[in-house]
């Protein structure tokens, strides 16, 4: 099912881009940003639960995505305008709260489903959350590249969705999925603990997020050391600095998928637990 999705979805968005670009009918914009930015989370939830979760447990799947994604915007949102405000430590502020949000809605989703735990389920169902939460940011930074100064731009938004589609299975999925996995993994009798485990992956992947933002900020200071800055002039220094955040976000994304391949090897082939994935 997954790749049917991504195959019919990657053939509908481009066209929807075409026929509004070509006819200039701005009521198909909001298509194109809503495709556009589930297209790609929305598949990889899809096929984290085909290819690690059983099939009756697919009801849960939904709302982990859906819900679990707007509460989690919806919560960061509130916690970062009451507590963040713009510094050098900004980017790890987004990161501890991002992540304490979307773990959070995961455990409200779930109390009502005492007898689903386990490692495996944790990673499938906090994909979901954290794809869902990937989708909805996506679809506001997709409306934000579309405001331009001189007009709307379907130029900004098309290069918005596309870069972060391209990215999405490295960001906030793979980051929910670990911090998923170690709260079912501790879950007892239905009851979620703070086990040593689930705080380690919480800093783990708080780390990770705040990296990934901050990456450009770090490449921008890395190239204007003295060392670099004596030698390079501006656009080799701007080049430099391209290159240098690319390998940082690359170092990045290869650790969160070494990292959630050991839990997924540790598991086994153990899927879903209770009567819900029986």
């Amino acid at each position: 099912m997954w790749l049917r999705c991504l195959t019919t979805g990657l053939a509908l968005w481009p066209a929807t881009v075409l026929v509004t670009w070509a006819t200039h009918n701005s009521r198909l914009l909001p298509t194109v940003i809503l495709l556009g930015s589930f297209l790609a989370p929305g598949c990889f939830a899809l096929w984290a639960h085909e290819r690690y979760g059983r099939r009756r447990a697919l009801g849960l799947l939904p709302g982990c995505f859906l819900t679990g994604g707007v509460l989690g915007v919806l919560g960061a949102s509130v916690l970062e305008h009451c507590l963040l405000s713009p510094s050098m430590t900004l980017s790890v502020g987004v990161g501890l709260i991002e992540e304490a949000v979307k773990a959070l809605a995961l455990v409200w989703l779930l109390r009502g489903h005492p007898r689903i735990h386990g490692q495996r389920t944790g990673l499938v169902l906090g994909a979901a959350v954290g794809f869902g939460f990937a989708a909805f940011e996506s679809s506001g930074y997709a409306f934000s590249a579309l405001i331009a100064d001189r007009g709307l731009s379907l130029r900004a938004l098309v290069e918005t969705e596309v870069l972060r589609g391209l990215l999405a299975p490295f960001g906030h999925g793979l980051w929910t999925a670990i911090l998923g996995g170690a709260l079912l993994a501790a879950r007892r009798q239905g009851r979620f603990r703070l086990t040593d485990q689930v705080v380690a992956c919480y800093a783990g992947v708080a780390t990770l997020h705040t990296l990934w933002d901050s990456m450009n900020g770090i490449a921008g200071w890395l190239v204007r050391l003295p060392v670099a800055g004596g030698v390079l002039g501006g656009p080799e220094q701007e080049r430099l600095r391209l290159l240098v955040c690319s390998a940082g976000l690359l170092a990045v994304a290869l650790a969160g998928v070494a990292w959630l391949a050991s839990l997924v090897r540790s598991t086994g082939g153990a899927s879903f637990h209770g009567p819900e994935g029986t």
